[in-house]
């Protein structure tokens, strides 16, 4: 049976390949980057044990297509998680990394005082 800390790495790395494979290719344009980011980050939020999650979509990479909108690619993501199961915290984090969007563990550490989500 794993540990509280691998149980919070797990659940970083899935939330992120959610995140990833639910919103890529979801129409995006400069005017409503900000309600996608929002809605990535509350629709992550919900799910059990997220402590934070922060999202940014570049717009720099955004190219309208002959409808007047983008579609969100992977390179456009960043996205930071953060989970807790028990007193163990993992932060991982999606971002570009040349042309390719990665996916990473920042850092896992011990906190105490914050109940499981």
């Amino acid at each position: 049976m794993a540990g509280t800390r691998e149980q919070a790495i797990f659940e970083a790395a899935i939330k992120l390949g959610a995140l990833y494979h639910q919103f890529v290719g979801t129409p995006v344009a400069p005017e409503t980057a900000a309600s996608l980011e929002t809605a990535i980050r509350e629709s992550i939020s919900l799910q059990p044990y997220v402590r934070e999650v922060r999202i940014t979509i570049d717009r720099s990479q955004m190219e309208e297509n002959v409808f007047g909108y983008s579609e969100l690619r992977g390179t456009m993501i960043t996205a930071d998680v953060v989970t807790q199961v028990g007193i163990s915290c993992c932060h991982a984090r999606l971002e570009r990394k040349g042309d390719y969007p990665m996916m990473e563990i920042i850092r896992c550490y011990e906190e105490s005082g914050h109940p499981d989500h």
